[in-house]
Order: structure tokens, then sequence, then C-alpha cells
């Protein structure tokens, strides 16, 4: 099947630029033309009419916790052990239909939003509380986006020092086995794939350092990328230096947890050597302005990490964090967040639609695919409306897009299919999802 994407915008995020008025071609899952318009090639199977869009790669989604759903609005203001404190009582008793659910309204919304790709951290396996992980990546097949889960695990409790509950945490050995099986169940090394698994313990105050350690060498045996929360708040960096005498990034880099196939979470609290650090290793950034502001965490330092040469992405984070849960209007909330640390030349609207594109393909290991309009690159892509009154105006067309509000999507591919049309999403009914969401929120209150 051949389709034809014209008459729009079109930001590639690569060498090639931006074009005023230009075109896609798509043919089955790859791209294979692009450019300035009118279109004179092969016929196609399907023309889309972009005139008033704006079409850029579909946004990749760095880091959530997709369970996290179904306990949205509460703990509204405390910090982030207060806001876990609070959480895990309900978190010890979620199952294999709320982590279904949960998963499918979250892509869905994120699919609305124009994200193609989307990691999901999950780290609570409550006892006799089912298949976890198979449900999320059913919840993620139905919805038809590409998922990176990140088969995550907690083994310190609080009678060991560490902040979760004991009946929320994993006996070491068994957390290792079930990654293992995970990674010889759901991950797809093959180019183009839908499913692709990481290793993810969750935190230095959740996780052992003999976890941490074995997991980072499981897991480049297995050849599966690396991801785990640090960073993020500064009562992290004060349990750190009690317990292990240094700080988050230096326990990190001490267990061997530095390097080109890991991405982290947040990275909020750095100090210089810090930051030369993870770039200087490759490590990945996933920045999730947000849930730091909801939670207030602090604004990470992504000027500093991008001057540095680190690939940053954008995270929207767990849900129960980030209620709106859309990746779309991080753009602007990155922006802003970068501005308020360093001023108005700190990051601008160019720089942003690029952490949430390349940027995040990057931290994934997956810029050779997504992340950008390329030649060869799978059809990821997200056509943006800009001709309604919340963007009149704006002659920039990225501009327009993040600094304006929402943009409605005119259309959503992944991998050549089609997501989303005129703003609906097409793989499950949104309807639908909502009563779904609704009836398992109320059962796990």
């Amino acid at each position: 099947m051949r389709t034809v994407i014209e008459g729009c915008a079109v930001a590639t995020v690569s060498p090639a630029g931006e074009y005023e008025v230009g075109y896609v071609e798509v043919e089955d899952e790859r791209i294979v033309g692009v450019g300035p318009g009118p279109y004179r090639g092969a016929p196609a199977d399907t023309y889309v009419d972009g005139r008033g869009c704006l079409l850029t790669p579909g946004l990749v989604n760095t880091h959530h916790h997709l369970y996290q759903w179904a306990t949205r609005g509460r703990a509204q203001q405390e910090d982030l052990f207060g806001w876990l404190i609070e959480l895990y009582p309900l978190w010890a008793r979620i199952d294999e239909e709320i982590v279904m659910a949960a998963t499918a309204a979250g892509l869905g919304w994120l699919a609305l939003s124009g994200c193609t790709t989307s990691t999901d951290h999950h780290y609570v396996f409550p006892r006799g509380a089912g298949d976890l992980l198979a449900a999320s990546v059913a919840g993620a097949r139905q919805i038809g986006l590409r998922f990176h889960p990140a088969r995550g695990a907690m083994d310190l409790g609080a009678s060991a020092g560490g902040l979760p509950p004991d009946e929320l945490v994993e006996e070491t050995e068994a957390a290792l086995v079930a990654t293992e099986v995970a990674i010889d169940r759901f991950h797809d090394p093959a180019p183009g794939a839908m499913v692709r698994l990481a290793v993810a313990p969750c935190s230095p105050f959740s996780v052992t350092p003999k976890l941490m350690t074995e997991a980072a060498e499981l897991a480049r045996r297995r050849g599966v990328r690396l991801h785990t929360h640090l960073a993020e708040t500064a009562a992290e960096e004060e349990y750190c230096r009690q317990r292990y005498g240094c700080t988050p990034a230096e326990y990190a880099d001490r267990l061997g947890w530095l390097g080109p196939d890991v991405w982290l979470a947040h990275c909020v609290h750095l100090g210089d050597a810090a930051v030369a650090r993870i770039a200087g290793t490759g490590t990945g950034v996933a920045h999730c302005p947000s849930s730091n502001a909801r939670l207030g965490a602090g604004v990470a330092r992504v000027r500093d990490l991008l001057d540095a040469g680190a690939p940053v992405g954008l995270g929207v984070d767990g849900a129960a964090s980030h209620e709106a849960g859309q990746l779309g209007a991080e753009l602007r909330q990155a922006l802003l967040a970068a501005r308020l640390r360093g001023g108005p030349s700190a990051l601008d609207v160019r720089q942003a639609l690029a952490l949430a594109t390349i940027g995040g393909a990057r931290c994934l290991g997956r810029d050779d695919e997504i992340g950008s309009v390329e030649v060869g690159k799978l059809a990821d892509l997200a056509l943006w409306r800009l001709d309604g009154l919340g963007h009149a105006g704006i002659a920039d067309p990225v501009a327009a897009l993040v600094l304006g509000p929402p943009a409605p999507l005119a259309r959503l591919m992944v991998g050549g299919r089609t997501i989303v049309a005129d703003g609906v999403l097409l793989t499950a009914g949104e309807q639908d999802l909502a009563r779904w969401l609704r009836r398992i929120s109320e059962r796990l209150r």
C-alpha cells in the first residue's frame, strides 16, 4: 500500500530541515519519499490532504507507569515519598484486568496526543495478581502503539530500610528469573519491532545493590536496554548519601548503571560532574517536566545535559503524578521549564520538538528507525491540524505546535497504519475505554 500525505508543512527533525509545503510518501510500513511539494511520484492508493497541517515524526514517550491510570487524583499535595506512601497500598491490589484497562486507556490517550511509541516502567507485582506484564502487552496491542515495556522490580522493603511496604517487594532471585522470562516472551529484536523489553529495577530507595548489579549483567548478556529512576528529588539524594555515602549519580556509576544502553528517568538533581559523566557515557535521560512540577521535585538541567551531549527525551510519567497524561502538551512544558531555569534562550521550539522525537528515539536505541521523517525509517508520523482558532495567526507552524494549545490530530500513523484520523481513535472506542477505566478504578478504590 502506498499513501501520500501532501500539501502540509513538514518538520523532518533531520538534517534535511523543514518544508513550508511538502509531502511524505509511505509504502507499507516505511517512508519512501519526503520533500517539497507538490508530490509528483508514482500513483498512490491513498492521498491525505495535509493543507493547514504540520507533519512531524510521531512522538516518543520515554517514561511512564501505565497502571497508575487507575489511581489518579490522589496525594495532591505530597512530595514523591509522601505520594508513594499513600499510593503503595492501592497498588498492592492491582490485577490483570486493572493493568490491561489502564494500559489501553493510557495508550489510547497518548495516541490522541501524537504519541506513536511509549515505554511502560512496571515495577509493582503483588502476589497472586496474575500475569501483569502480559496484560500490559495485550493492552498495547489493542491500541496499536509501538511499545517498550520495562520489567521493573523492587526487593528492598521497609523492614530492610527501603520505602515500599514489604508486601510489595519481590525476592531478588525471583525478580531476576521473572525478568529473564519476560525477555524470552516479549522482547523482539527484529527491525521494525512493535514490542521491545527493557530491564528496569525501580529506584535506589526500593532496590538492593545486588539486584541493580545483577539486573545490569542480565540485560547486557541478553542485549536489552536498562532503565531506572534516578536523582528525582532532594530526599532521594539525602537517602543515598546516608545509606551509600554518595550521590544517586555516583551510586549508579558505581554499580555499572551508566552507558549507552541505559536511560534514566528524571535526573533533576545533578551536579556538574554528574552531568558530564552522564553525557560522557552516552546515558540517556527521560525528562518529565509536568510530573516533576506536580510533585514539586524541581527542574531538570536539560540545557546543560544537551550542551554536554547527553541523549534527552520527554516522558509523561505515571498518570498518578501527571493526570493530564498527554505527550503533545509536554513539548510546551519542557520549553517553559527550561526557560524558568535558564532564561528565554534555554530551549527553543525546535529543540523542544527534537526532545519529543529524535531525542526519545536515541534514549530507546531506535534513532535508526524512528524519531525523524527520513526515507527508510518507519512511517510513525503525526499530522497536526493548525488551521483552527487556537493556532490562527502563528505563522511558524512549529511554534504553533509547541507554544499554542494542544493541536488536534488529522492523522497518526504507526508503521504506516492509521491509528487516529480526524481526532478519532480508530483502534478502540474512546468512550468504551473511559467506561472500562472508571469501572476498574472504582473497584480498586
